[in-house]
């Protein structure tokens, strides 16, 4: 969705971005960047002003650090013909698998399907848009949109249909595709001593950002669990607008600079949803005793 779009929208909702700029009044998105206490209510009031057609980076890998509050809200205000950059899907039931099995997503841009049928059926059957991209440069896609840089060269994918197009993105119902991958740009380079190909890829931003975060304080400083910095932090960086849902709130000062994740300069809005969150486990796997 455009940039400008986007700013009229959430400058028509009202909403402002904390409870401190309720009384101070003026511009929201003005306020969106200077206010210093970034803490909302509620999810529902975080993601009231995301519209219909918008796009979104979302965090997550497989089913760990999934925003499920943040999603939830979302899907609960009936948000619809999304694009979402993120990881994957979840599953069916979980996750952005949510929003897929009420057909609010338009077009996906991951890396991986995975075990969600409902992505594999709505992607096959035409239903749904899917831009599939390395796992490692969909990583760096987003950190690199949320560093300012426009594009960047990389091996992965030279001499595939990633570099050379024709990947499809779009189904008609009869199986015929009906929108593939365009050629991308193949420069070669002197790289450690000799003449490489590398692949042109442009960067992404979003307009908005859901994320999951271990702790955060109200100025947006984030440290995340284990896997779910994975993907968490890249997407934080690439939306215009960055919405968190943390595990525990603390004061500003609480937290050690050496240990912050994510500075708070990337974050917007912060809600804290608690420790006591369902987290599920996509594929469980154990060992068995006599194996131990």
């Amino acid at each position: 969705m455009d940039a400008t779009r986007i700013h009229d929208h959430i400058a028509s909702t009202g909403l402002p971005s904390t409870a401190q700029e309720a009384d101070a009044g003026g511009d929201p998105i003005t306020k969106e960047w200077s206010v210093i206490d970034k803490q909302f209510a509620s999810a529902a009031e975080a993601v009231a002003d995301i519209p219909n057609g918008a796009s979104l980076a979302v965090g997550g890998f497989g089913l760990s650090g999934n925003p499920m509050t943040l999603i939830e809200a979302l899907h609960a205000q009936g948000t619809t013909d999304l694009s979402v950059v993120s990881n994957n899907c979840g599953v069916d039931d979980w996750g952005l698998g949510i929003l897929l099995g009420s057909q609010r997503i338009r077009k996906m841009t991951s890396s991986y399907v995975g075990e969600n049928k409902e992505f594999e059926r709505q992607f096959l059957e035409g239903d749904l848009e899917l831009e599939l991209t390395p796992q490692g440069t969909l990583a760096e896609k987003l950190r690199a949109g949320g560093s300012g840089i426009a594009a960047f060269f990389t091996q992965t994918g030279v001499g595939t249909q990633v570099a050379e197009g024709g990947l499809p993105r779009r189904y008609h119902p009869d199986g015929t595709i009906d929108v593939a991958s365009p050629v991308k740009d193949v420069r070669s380079f002197d790289f450690h001593g000799e003449q490489r190909e590398f692949v042109l890829e442009e960067s992404i931003t979003t307009d908005f950002a859901l994320v999951h975060a271990l702790v955060g304080d109200r100025h947006g400083n984030l440290i995340f669990n284990k896997a779910a910095r994975n993907f968490n932090p890249l997407a934080a960086m690439a939306g215009r607008i960055c919405i968190v849902q943390v595990e525990k709130l603390v004061e500003p000062g609480e937290l050690d600079p050496d240990c912050v994740h994510l500075p708070g300069v990337y974050v917007h809005r912060v809600i804290e949803v608690g420790s006591d969150i369902e987290k599920r486990i996509e594929r469980r796997t154990v060992r068995s005793q006599e194996g131990a």
